[in-house]
């Protein structure tokens, strides 16, 4: 099956099913806040999470792991990015070990909403393909979108914007300080890394042709790469609007982060974590 089918899921929501939008932390980008939210649920979607929980579990996993290997001076490679992780299994094997064996935030996640909301079907909103790609593999994702799709159905179905008097329930597994993970060198600034690794032994890089220019040349003091396909991080994703700068986008997740630290969401337990306990975030696949 094409996970990514909107006429499917069309149909699924006609048919009543439960479903759950698990949407890409870089959405502030792209899409105004709370609006999408609430355009979400106007199409259908019983609930919207995003993967900002699921972030924060993986910087439990990459803290641990990091801290275990203080004294090896093994290279490690962040797998958060599935285009970081395809090309270094395609073009560069020698490096495949390397590899830090985790989830990426959104299996985080889609695990995550599989326990916790358990008789829901996942939608994931992607901001680029290989996401989609790694979705579509995936058997805790049931579907996946990217946001070009996303306007096009808000457009098509004529979804209109929130009003100022319109109550809305946010439904997200809420953590303030992993929204700035789409950004370059998110996941070093929101890991607390300090303890388990150097500062100087960190190297973040965004941009492909940059990754490709130092796994050809790599530096002996590096221990961890944070590094992502995308210039700029996921905000620099393909699906993305051309006419809204990089440095625009950087702009707009900030001020949505600085914005959620002062909202009262309803369910904060959901971002607890012990609503993650039991699940293991081990990619095997890696």
């Amino acid at each position: 099956m094409n996970k990514n089918n909107i006429s499917l899921i069309n149909k699924e929501l006609k048919n009543n099913t439960k479903m759950v939008a698990m949407i890409a932390p870089s959405f502030a980008a792209e899409f105004d806040y709370p609006n999408i939210i609430y355009q979400l649920k106007e199409f259908g979607f019983s609930k919207v999470v995003e993967l900002t929980f699921g972030a924060k579990m993986i910087n439990r996993e990459y803290h641990k792991i990091l801290e275990s290997n203080k004294e090896s001076k093994k290279l490690i490679i962040s797998s958060v990015c599935p285009g970081i992780v395809e090309i270094i299994k395609a073009k560069y094997p020698n490096f495949k070990k390397n590899i830090i064996p985790v989830d990426s935030p959104m299996i985080a996640t889609a695990k995550i909403c599989k326990k916790t909301f358990p008789k829901y079907k996942t939608v994931f909103i992607s901001p680029c393909n290989f996401k989609k790609i790694e979705a579509d593999k995936s058997e805790y994702v049931d579907f996946v979108i990217d946001y070009e799709q996303l306007r096009n159905i808000i457009y098509k179905n004529k979804i209109k914007n929130i009003t100022k008097n319109k109550i809305i329930k946010l439904d997200k597994f809420y953590n303030d300080y992993t929204k700035i993970y789409p950004i370059s060198g998110g996941l070093s600034k929101t890991a607390h890394l300090r303890g388990a690794i150097n500062k100087n032994e960190v190297k973040i890089i965004d941009g492909i042709s940059d990754v490709k220019k130092f796994l050809n040349n790599p530096k002996k003091e590096i221990r961890f790469l944070d590094i992502t396909f995308c210039k700029g991080g996921c905000i620099g994703g393909p699906h993305l609007s051309k006419s809204i700068t990089l440095n625009e986008r950087k702009k707009r997740m900030i001020k949505y982060a600085n914005l959620a630290k002062k909202e009262d969401i309803p369910n904060q337990d959901l971002g607890i974590i012990k609503k993650a306990q039991g699940i293991n975030f081990t990619d095997t696949k890696i």
